[in-house]
């Protein structure tokens, strides 16, 4: 799945609201806490990483593209 950047960045936490992925805000940051979330292959910890133009986030078995 490819999600196109209006703006310069987009927070991790958000990108999982916006795409439907999470339910919540709450529900988001408990996945990143979960280590359910990994940016360009790894686990990533921090809630509010800046996504920009080249990064791949996985959750579950989807992978969304920053273009």
């Amino acid at each position: 799945m490819d999600f196109k950047l209006e703006h310069e960045y987009i927070e991790l936490i958000k990108l999982l609201k916006v795409l439907g992925i999470a339910e919540t805000g709450g529900h988001a940051k408990s996945m990143v806490d979960n280590k359910e979330v990994k940016c360009n292959g790894v686990v990533e910890l921090r809630k509010r990483l800046k996504l920009k133009k080249g990064d791949k986030i996985e959750v579950d078995d989807l992978l969304i593209k920053i273009i």
